[in-house]
């Protein structure tokens, strides 16, 4: 059961947080004006900070449940872990203050912080993956990194199909073949679970001894975050019609 919590919460983030990380990755191809570039980060703006609750679950579930798990992962990887945090940082830190102050350099200079913090999640979560999949880690883990990368940013341009209209989405369109961006979504989706599969058969996945007493926990907040990523997703299943807040 500790095995499935932790699956669940890893490939949720994984395909969740997946999307509205490529379309950071694509916002110069997507926007290439300010008025554009906000219209692309409203298509993430009502979820990025809810897909990231299911890392900070994630971290919880390796922490509390597979602690000697959490060491190999996270102390075993700390340079690869130290990026991604950077990147995680300065990527929000651009949603946030982007439009703060009115003035194109200051958006674009935010925006910037948006898409080179995309990149490093990106490119990071590749590293780690690539390290706990193929054992690999330094340059040779370059080419695995940017395969993932890749994924990342094919499943953020379908998302943002699903999400954008008109001029907007006809570019993000350009590898899901028209209106077929809900089959595409599905395949990227796949293969971002299959990665995480694949690094999961890898590790040692042996719970501690605190599951009698967090697993019931788990089970009864499961539902919860479940039923309001539901709401979330229903509440703003239409495509964005204009700029949001950020």
């Amino acid at each position: 059961m500790e095995i499935l919590i932790l699956a669940f919460f890893t490939f949720g983030y994984l395909v969740l947080a997946g999307a509205d990380i490529g379309v950071g990755m694509a916002l110069p191809y997507l926007g290439r004006s300010a008025g554009e570039r906000r219209e692309v980060i409203a298509a993430i703006a009502p979820f990025f900070l809810g897909n990231e609750v299911w890392l900070v679950a994630a971290a919880g579930v390796l922490a509390g449940l597979f602690p000697a798990l959490e060491g190999e992962v996270l102390h075993g990887n700390h340079t690869m872990v130290v990026t991604l945090l950077l990147a995680w940082v300065v990527r929000d830190m651009g949603l946030w203050l982007r439009g703060r102050v009115p003035g194109e350099r200051w958006q674009a200079c935010w925006d910037g912080a948006i898409v080179a913090g995309s990149w490093g999640l990106a490119l990071s979560w590749g590293a780690l993956l690539a390290n706990l999949v193929l054992g690999v880690e330094g340059p040779v883990a370059l080419l695995p990194a940017l395969v993932v990368a890749a994924l990342f940013g094919t499943h953020g341009l379908t998302f943002a199909a699903l999400r954008l209209r008109g001029t907007l989405r006809e570019r993000a369109a350009v590898l899901s073949g028209g209106a077929g961006e809900a089959r595409t979504y599905t395949l990227t989706s796949a293969a971002l679970v299959a990665v995480g599969a694949l690094a999961g058969l890898r590790l040692p996945l042996e719970p501690g001894t605190s599951g009698p007493l967090l697993v019931p926990v788990m089970l009864t907040l499961i539902p919860f975050l479940v039923a309001s990523q539901a709401w979330v997703w229903w509440t703003f299943r239409h495509r964005v019609s204009g700029p949001s807040y950020l």
